[in-house]
């Protein structure tokens, strides 16, 4: 398995797991390798440092217990910890799709249940949303979290 830092034409970071370098190259030769903020095929793979074994291996007593990291670990990306605010929002709030400008006018006018949704609008139903005293605000996806993960 090779394991490869990666980077798109918009400078966003990110790792790939491949089988072997040839299907790395397969891959990319093929546009199938894009960027899971922007979508963009234009990759390249970025130096780093090899992984060596040197030591022998440790006593069981003396292996490292796993750690859990905090949410916003200081090795962390914005990239990534923007990744992660999307998805929490997206965890958090119902996607009502087409029908987001008449949700949030019922919701704002007390016809329906308030809650955090989601969905498509025209920047202009946005504007005429925005004139009524209805927050709203543009939360552009990235192309990986548009499908369902598995």
């Amino acid at each position: 398995m090779k394991v490869l830092n990666l980077q798109c034409a918009h400078g966003h970071g990110f790792e790939g797991w491949f089988a072997s370098q040839d299907a790395f190259e397969s891959q990319l030769a093929g546009g199938l390798v894009e960027c899971p903020m922007c979508g963009d095929t234009t990759i390249v793979k970025l130096l780093t440092a090899p992984r060596l074994n040197l030591g022998s291996p440790r006593p069981p007593e003396a292996e490292a217990q796993p750690v859990r990291l905090p949410a916003a670990a200081s090795n962390d990306t914005p990239d990534a910890r923007w990744m992660r605010a999307v998805r929490e929002v997206m965890a958090r709030t119902e996607d009502v799709g087409e029908r987001f400008v008449d949700e949030a006018r019922k919701m704002h006018y007390g016809e329906a249940e308030e809650r955090g949704i989601r969905g498509r609008a025209t920047p202009e139903q946005a504007q005429s949303l925005a004139e009524e005293g209805i927050p709203v605000f543009a939360l552009p996806l990235p192309a990986a979290l548009k499908e369902t993960l598995q």
